[in-house]
Protein backbone atom coordinates (compact mmCIF):
# COMPACT_ATOMS: atom_id res chain seq x y z
CA UNK A 1 0.00 0.00 0.00
CA UNK A 2 3.18 2.21 0.75
CA UNK A 3 4.45 1.95 -2.54
CA UNK A 4 1.14 2.50 -4.21
CA UNK A 5 0.65 5.79 -2.02
CA UNK A 6 4.58 7.07 -2.65
CA UNK A 7 3.96 6.41 -6.71
CA UNK A 8 1.23 8.47 -6.53
CA UNK A 9 2.88 11.30 -4.76
CA UNK A 10 5.83 11.37 -7.52
CA UNK A 11 3.14 11.40 -10.24
CA UNK A 12 1.46 13.93 -9.03
CA UNK A 13 4.60 15.74 -8.14
CA UNK A 14 5.82 15.26 -11.70
CA UNK A 15 1.96 16.54 -13.24
CA UNK A 16 2.45 19.17 -11.40
CA UNK A 17 6.08 20.27 -12.51
CA UNK A 18 4.97 19.78 -16.14
CA UNK A 19 1.52 21.78 -15.26
CA UNK A 20 4.22 24.26 -14.80
CA UNK A 21 6.44 23.63 -17.55
CA UNK A 22 3.82 23.96 -20.08
CA UNK A 23 1.86 26.92 -18.63
CA UNK A 24 4.61 29.91 -17.76
CA UNK A 25 3.99 32.83 -15.64
CA UNK A 26 0.39 34.90 -17.36
CA UNK A 27 2.96 37.97 -18.42
CA UNK A 28 1.40 40.48 -20.61
CA UNK A 29 4.53 42.39 -21.10
CA UNK A 30 8.30 42.62 -20.84
CA UNK A 31 9.80 45.92 -21.28
CA UNK A 32 13.23 45.75 -21.93
CA UNK A 33 16.17 47.95 -21.99
CA UNK A 34 20.06 47.75 -23.01
CA UNK A 35 22.35 48.26 -25.85
CA UNK A 36 23.50 45.69 -29.15
CA UNK A 37 22.76 42.70 -27.25
CA UNK A 38 19.43 43.42 -26.51
CA UNK A 39 18.60 46.03 -29.40
CA UNK A 40 15.73 44.39 -31.57
CA UNK A 41 15.33 46.80 -34.26
CA UNK A 42 16.01 50.16 -32.60
CA UNK A 43 19.32 50.91 -34.87
CA UNK A 44 19.35 50.75 -38.20
CA UNK A 45 22.66 50.68 -41.13
CA UNK A 46 24.06 54.29 -41.26
CA UNK A 47 27.07 53.55 -43.77
CA UNK A 48 27.48 57.11 -44.60
CA UNK A 49 28.71 58.17 -41.24
CA UNK A 50 32.80 56.75 -41.51
CA UNK A 51 32.98 57.18 -37.46
CA UNK A 52 30.62 54.72 -37.12
CA UNK A 53 31.52 50.92 -36.64
CA UNK A 54 29.52 48.11 -36.93
CA UNK A 55 27.53 50.41 -39.50
CA UNK A 56 25.72 47.56 -41.71
CA UNK A 57 23.39 45.88 -39.40
CA UNK A 58 20.11 46.53 -42.30
CA UNK A 59 22.71 44.19 -44.62
CA UNK A 60 22.63 40.30 -45.13
CA UNK A 61 24.09 38.00 -43.29
CA UNK A 62 22.43 39.57 -40.46
CA UNK A 63 19.48 37.79 -39.62
CA UNK A 64 19.99 34.70 -41.96
CA UNK A 65 19.37 32.09 -39.35
CA UNK A 66 16.31 32.07 -38.30
CA UNK A 67 14.60 35.28 -39.68
CA UNK A 68 16.59 34.72 -43.31
CA UNK A 69 16.58 38.05 -43.64
CA UNK A 70 18.13 41.72 -41.65
CA UNK A 71 15.91 42.96 -38.72
CA UNK A 72 18.04 45.16 -37.44
CA UNK A 73 19.43 42.56 -34.56
CA UNK A 74 23.30 42.35 -34.21
CA UNK A 75 23.29 38.89 -34.64
CA UNK A 76 22.29 36.23 -37.54
CA UNK A 77 19.22 35.38 -35.41
CA UNK A 78 17.89 35.73 -32.11
CA UNK A 79 19.07 37.14 -29.23
CA UNK A 80 18.60 36.37 -25.53
CA UNK A 81 15.51 38.64 -25.27
CA UNK A 82 14.14 36.44 -28.23
CA UNK A 83 14.53 33.12 -26.57
CA UNK A 84 13.50 34.94 -22.89
CA UNK A 85 10.33 35.96 -24.86
CA UNK A 86 9.74 32.76 -26.43
CA UNK A 87 10.42 30.99 -23.02
CA UNK A 88 7.38 33.43 -21.29
CA UNK A 89 5.14 32.58 -24.66
CA UNK A 90 5.23 35.99 -25.75
CA UNK A 91 5.64 37.81 -29.18
CA UNK A 92 9.18 39.07 -30.24
CA UNK A 93 9.33 42.42 -28.49
CA UNK A 94 9.12 45.92 -31.27
CA UNK A 95 11.50 48.52 -31.02
CA UNK A 96 10.32 51.48 -29.20
CA UNK A 97 11.49 53.86 -32.31
CA UNK A 98 9.11 51.89 -35.14
CA UNK A 99 6.24 53.53 -34.33
CA UNK A 100 3.84 51.40 -36.52
CA UNK A 101 4.30 48.40 -35.05
CA UNK A 102 2.08 46.18 -33.32
CA UNK A 103 2.75 45.96 -29.29
CA UNK A 104 0.75 43.19 -28.20
CA UNK A 105 3.18 42.02 -25.24
CA UNK A 106 5.76 44.96 -24.57
CA UNK A 107 8.32 47.19 -26.03
CA UNK A 108 12.28 47.44 -26.44
CA UNK A 109 13.89 50.38 -25.70
CA UNK A 110 17.67 49.39 -25.78
CA UNK A 111 19.88 51.25 -28.67
CA UNK A 112 22.66 49.54 -30.10
CA UNK A 113 26.08 51.60 -29.10
CA UNK A 114 24.28 53.44 -26.00
CA UNK A 115 25.50 54.06 -23.46
CA UNK A 116 25.00 54.15 -19.44
CA UNK A 117 26.65 57.24 -18.65
CA UNK A 118 24.78 60.64 -20.52
CA UNK A 119 26.04 60.82 -24.32
CA UNK A 120 27.27 64.47 -23.66
CA UNK A 121 29.67 63.02 -21.64
CA UNK A 122 31.31 61.34 -24.18
CA UNK A 123 31.18 64.26 -26.25
CA UNK A 124 33.39 66.73 -23.84
CA UNK A 125 35.71 63.64 -23.02
CA UNK A 126 36.12 62.53 -26.66
CA UNK A 127 38.30 58.92 -26.50
CA UNK A 128 39.70 56.69 -29.57
CA UNK A 129 36.35 55.81 -30.80
CA UNK A 130 33.51 58.13 -31.26
CA UNK A 131 30.18 58.20 -29.34
CA UNK A 132 27.88 59.18 -32.41
CA UNK A 133 25.16 57.34 -30.81
CA UNK A 134 23.37 60.39 -28.82
CA UNK A 135 20.58 57.87 -26.72
CA UNK A 136 21.96 56.57 -23.11
CA UNK A 137 20.32 54.77 -20.17
CA UNK A 138 18.56 58.19 -19.53
CA UNK A 139 16.29 58.60 -22.88
CA UNK A 140 15.85 54.66 -22.91
CA UNK A 141 13.99 55.38 -19.50
CA UNK A 142 12.28 58.70 -21.11
CA UNK A 143 10.68 56.52 -23.35
CA UNK A 144 9.56 53.93 -21.15
CA UNK A 145 8.14 57.22 -18.72
CA UNK A 146 5.84 58.03 -22.25
CA UNK A 147 4.51 54.89 -22.55
CA UNK A 148 3.59 54.45 -18.74
CA UNK A 149 2.39 58.28 -18.90
CA UNK A 150 0.01 56.82 -21.57
CA UNK A 151 -1.54 53.96 -19.26
CA UNK A 152 -1.78 56.57 -16.67
CA UNK A 153 1.46 55.26 -14.62
CA UNK A 154 4.07 58.10 -13.33
CA UNK A 155 4.87 56.12 -10.12
CA UNK A 156 3.89 54.00 -7.35
CA UNK A 157 3.54 57.23 -4.65
CA UNK A 158 1.09 59.50 -6.59
CA UNK A 159 -0.38 56.69 -9.10
CA UNK A 160 -0.30 53.36 -7.39
CA UNK A 161 -3.25 51.88 -8.79
CA UNK A 162 -2.17 52.98 -12.12
CA UNK A 163 1.37 51.89 -11.58
CA UNK A 164 0.46 48.91 -9.95
CA UNK A 165 -1.82 47.78 -13.19
CA UNK A 166 1.11 47.95 -15.38
CA UNK A 167 3.92 46.51 -13.28
CA UNK A 168 1.80 43.16 -12.06
CA UNK A 169 2.09 41.11 -15.18
CA UNK A 170 5.04 43.11 -16.41
CA UNK A 171 8.68 41.41 -16.56
CA UNK A 172 11.63 43.98 -16.72
CA UNK A 173 14.62 42.90 -18.66
CA UNK A 174 18.00 45.49 -18.25
CA UNK A 175 20.35 44.13 -20.62
CA UNK A 176 23.85 44.49 -20.01
CA UNK A 177 25.15 48.05 -19.88
CA UNK A 178 28.45 49.55 -19.34
CA UNK A 179 30.48 47.77 -22.09
CA UNK A 180 30.05 51.28 -24.82
CA UNK A 181 31.17 53.75 -21.75
CA UNK A 182 34.44 51.81 -21.67
CA UNK A 183 34.66 51.37 -25.33
CA UNK A 184 34.17 54.85 -25.67
CA UNK A 185 36.70 56.37 -23.34
CA UNK A 186 39.45 54.68 -24.44
CA UNK A 187 42.30 57.24 -25.30
CA UNK A 188 40.25 59.83 -23.25
CA UNK A 189 42.10 61.46 -20.50
CA UNK A 190 39.50 59.84 -18.18
CA UNK A 191 40.52 56.97 -15.99
CA UNK A 192 38.96 53.62 -16.70
CA UNK A 193 38.20 53.68 -12.71
CA UNK A 194 36.10 57.04 -13.11
CA UNK A 195 34.30 55.85 -16.19
CA UNK A 196 33.27 52.37 -14.41
CA UNK A 197 31.79 54.24 -11.02
CA UNK A 198 30.29 57.09 -13.39
CA UNK A 199 28.38 54.22 -15.32
CA UNK A 200 27.25 52.27 -11.87
CA UNK A 201 26.01 55.11 -10.52
CA UNK A 202 24.09 55.81 -14.18
CA UNK A 203 23.05 52.48 -13.85
CA UNK A 204 21.88 52.74 -10.23
CA UNK A 205 19.96 55.67 -10.98
CA UNK A 206 18.33 54.03 -13.71
CA UNK A 207 17.25 51.20 -11.94
CA UNK A 208 15.62 53.03 -8.84
CA UNK A 209 13.42 55.04 -10.92
CA UNK A 210 11.76 51.89 -12.41
CA UNK A 211 11.66 50.60 -8.96
CA UNK A 212 10.16 53.85 -7.67
CA UNK A 213 7.82 53.07 -10.37
CA UNK A 214 6.69 49.99 -8.90
CA UNK A 215 8.17 47.34 -11.35
CA UNK A 216 7.68 44.33 -9.12
CA UNK A 217 9.72 41.40 -11.42
CA UNK A 218 13.19 42.88 -12.94
CA UNK A 219 16.56 40.69 -14.37
CA UNK A 220 19.51 43.15 -14.70
CA UNK A 221 22.21 41.53 -16.50
CA UNK A 222 26.05 41.72 -15.88
CA UNK A 223 28.55 42.63 -18.49
CA UNK A 224 29.85 39.55 -20.59
CA UNK A 225 33.65 38.85 -20.11
CA UNK A 226 34.50 41.79 -23.11
CA UNK A 227 37.76 40.48 -23.39
CA UNK A 228 36.61 37.19 -24.87
CA UNK A 229 35.00 39.27 -27.45
CA UNK A 230 37.16 38.84 -30.80
CA UNK A 231 37.17 42.60 -31.35
CA UNK A 232 38.91 43.71 -27.86
CA UNK A 233 41.32 40.85 -28.55
CA UNK A 234 42.04 42.11 -31.72
CA UNK A 235 42.48 45.80 -30.21
CA UNK A 236 44.80 44.17 -27.09
CA UNK A 237 47.33 42.56 -29.30
CA UNK A 238 49.37 39.70 -28.26
CA UNK A 239 50.29 40.86 -24.76
CA UNK A 240 47.55 40.55 -21.52
CA UNK A 241 46.21 37.62 -22.62
CA UNK A 242 44.48 35.66 -19.29
CA UNK A 243 44.05 31.94 -18.76
CA UNK A 244 41.31 31.75 -21.21
CA UNK A 245 43.64 33.16 -24.06
CA UNK A 246 41.36 36.75 -23.75
CA UNK A 247 42.19 39.86 -23.13
CA UNK A 248 43.13 39.99 -19.53
CA UNK A 249 42.81 43.81 -18.73
CA UNK A 250 39.13 43.83 -20.14
CA UNK A 251 37.94 41.20 -18.00
CA UNK A 252 39.23 42.87 -14.88
CA UNK A 253 37.13 45.93 -15.90
CA UNK A 254 33.77 43.90 -16.48
CA UNK A 255 34.41 41.71 -13.40
CA UNK A 256 34.99 44.77 -11.19
CA UNK A 257 31.69 45.95 -12.62
CA UNK A 258 29.67 43.49 -12.24
CA UNK A 259 30.99 43.30 -8.53
CA UNK A 260 30.19 46.90 -8.16
CA UNK A 261 26.84 46.19 -9.57
CA UNK A 262 25.37 43.54 -7.79
CA UNK A 263 26.66 44.97 -4.41
CA UNK A 264 24.13 47.70 -5.72
CA UNK A 265 21.31 45.32 -6.64
CA UNK A 266 21.68 43.69 -3.06
CA UNK A 267 20.71 46.83 -1.97
CA UNK A 268 17.71 47.55 -3.78
CA UNK A 269 16.99 44.06 -2.52
CA UNK A 270 16.34 45.73 0.99
CA UNK A 271 15.13 48.67 -0.02
CA UNK A 272 12.82 47.57 -2.28
CA UNK A 273 11.59 43.96 -0.54
CA UNK A 274 8.45 44.07 -2.94
CA UNK A 275 10.34 43.28 -6.12
CA UNK A 276 11.23 40.28 -7.03
CA UNK A 277 15.35 41.41 -8.32
CA UNK A 278 17.02 38.89 -9.99
CA UNK A 279 21.21 39.25 -11.47
CA UNK A 280 21.69 37.52 -14.69
CA UNK A 281 25.61 36.24 -14.73
CA UNK A 282 26.83 36.93 -18.23
CA UNK A 283 30.27 36.97 -17.44
CA UNK A 284 30.37 33.39 -15.56
CA UNK A 285 27.77 31.80 -18.00
CA UNK A 286 29.87 32.99 -20.94
CA UNK A 287 33.19 31.63 -19.44
CA UNK A 288 31.37 28.30 -18.57
CA UNK A 289 30.60 27.54 -22.10
CA UNK A 290 34.03 29.15 -23.12
CA UNK A 291 35.41 26.63 -21.15
CA UNK A 292 33.07 23.63 -22.76
CA UNK A 293 33.12 24.99 -25.88
CA UNK A 294 32.84 21.37 -27.64
CA UNK A 295 30.03 20.20 -25.12
CA UNK A 296 28.00 22.70 -26.61
CA UNK A 297 28.75 22.74 -30.36
CA UNK A 298 31.53 25.16 -30.69
CA UNK A 299 34.57 24.59 -32.23
CA UNK A 300 35.74 28.29 -33.12
CA UNK A 301 35.42 30.55 -29.73
CA UNK A 302 37.59 33.41 -30.92
CA UNK A 303 36.99 33.79 -34.98
CA UNK A 304 34.49 35.49 -36.08
CA UNK A 305 32.06 33.77 -38.46
CA UNK A 306 30.94 37.42 -40.59
CA UNK A 307 34.13 39.18 -41.51
CA UNK A 308 36.51 39.21 -44.08
CA UNK A 309 40.34 37.85 -44.74
CA UNK A 310 40.64 35.01 -42.46
CA UNK A 311 43.21 36.69 -40.53
CA UNK A 312 43.25 38.74 -37.36
CA UNK A 313 40.06 37.01 -36.22
CA UNK A 314 38.57 37.43 -39.63
CA UNK A 315 38.29 41.14 -38.39
CA UNK A 316 39.20 43.15 -41.33
CA UNK A 317 38.36 47.18 -40.47
CA UNK A 318 37.49 47.94 -43.45
CA UNK A 319 35.45 45.05 -44.24
CA UNK A 320 33.36 44.54 -41.46
CA UNK A 321 30.24 42.10 -41.27
CA UNK A 322 27.49 43.79 -43.56
CA UNK A 323 29.47 45.13 -45.76
CA UNK A 324 30.19 44.26 -49.74
CA UNK A 325 33.27 41.98 -49.71
CA UNK A 326 32.52 40.27 -46.07
CA UNK A 327 31.74 36.72 -46.12
CA UNK A 328 29.75 34.83 -43.16
CA UNK A 329 30.84 31.38 -42.46
CA UNK A 330 28.73 27.97 -44.17
CA UNK A 331 27.50 27.11 -40.47
CA UNK A 332 27.29 29.96 -37.20
CA UNK A 333 26.12 27.40 -35.02
CA UNK A 334 29.51 26.41 -34.65
CA UNK A 335 30.86 29.86 -33.62
CA UNK A 336 30.03 32.43 -30.53
CA UNK A 337 31.19 35.17 -32.21
CA UNK A 338 29.48 36.36 -34.79
CA UNK A 339 30.85 39.76 -36.45
CA UNK A 340 33.29 40.68 -33.80
CA UNK A 341 31.53 42.46 -31.07
CA UNK A 342 28.42 40.59 -30.90
CA UNK A 343 27.40 36.97 -30.67
CA UNK A 344 25.83 34.23 -32.62
CA UNK A 345 22.36 33.00 -32.41
CA UNK A 346 23.62 29.38 -31.24
CA UNK A 347 26.00 31.30 -28.34
CA UNK A 348 22.96 33.73 -27.48
CA UNK A 349 20.71 30.71 -27.05
CA UNK A 350 23.00 28.87 -24.87
CA UNK A 351 23.07 31.62 -22.40
CA UNK A 352 19.46 31.98 -22.32
CA UNK A 353 19.06 28.68 -21.47
CA UNK A 354 22.11 28.88 -18.76
CA UNK A 355 19.93 31.75 -17.40
CA UNK A 356 16.48 30.31 -17.34
CA UNK A 357 17.48 26.61 -16.80
CA UNK A 358 20.96 27.05 -15.65
CA UNK A 359 22.49 28.23 -12.44
CA UNK A 360 23.71 31.66 -13.50
CA UNK A 361 21.44 33.91 -11.97
CA UNK A 362 21.01 35.08 -8.96
CA UNK A 363 18.22 33.99 -7.01
CA UNK A 364 17.41 31.53 -9.59
CA UNK A 365 15.25 32.66 -12.69
CA UNK A 366 12.73 30.00 -11.47
CA UNK A 367 12.33 31.85 -7.72
CA UNK A 368 10.97 34.60 -9.65
CA UNK A 369 8.66 32.78 -11.78
CA UNK A 370 7.42 31.28 -8.71
CA UNK A 371 6.73 34.04 -7.08
CA UNK A 372 4.79 35.48 -10.40
CA UNK A 373 2.70 32.50 -10.20
CA UNK A 374 2.05 32.45 -6.64
CA UNK A 375 0.76 36.47 -7.13
CA UNK A 376 -1.53 35.16 -9.58
CA UNK A 377 -3.19 32.70 -7.77
CA UNK A 378 -3.28 35.31 -5.00
CA UNK A 379 -5.40 37.60 -7.42
CA UNK A 380 -7.57 34.86 -8.43
CA UNK A 381 -8.52 34.00 -5.16
CA UNK A 382 -9.10 37.44 -4.39
CA UNK A 383 -11.07 37.97 -7.47
CA UNK A 384 -13.45 35.32 -6.48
Amino acid sequence: MAKFVSLAIITTLILMHVTEAANPPSFKNIYAFGDSFTDTGNTRSNPGDPATWFIFVSNPPYGRTFFHHPTNRYSDGRLVIDFVAESLSLQFLPPYLNQSADRPNGVNFAVSGSTAIDHNFFVVNRGTFMDVIPQSLGTELEWFEKVLKEKGCVDSASTPRECEGVFNDSFIWVGEMGANDYAYSVGSDVPPQTVQQLAINSINDFLQALLKKGAKYVVVQGLPPTGCLSFSMLLGGPLGKDATGCSGAANILSSTHNQMLKSKLDSFRKNFPQSIIVYADYYEAYMSVLKNAKSYGFTDVFNVCCGFGGMNYNIDYTHLCGSPLSTSCPDPSKYINWDGVHLTEAMYKVVADLFINGNYTQPPFGSLLDKKRQSGLLEEQHNT
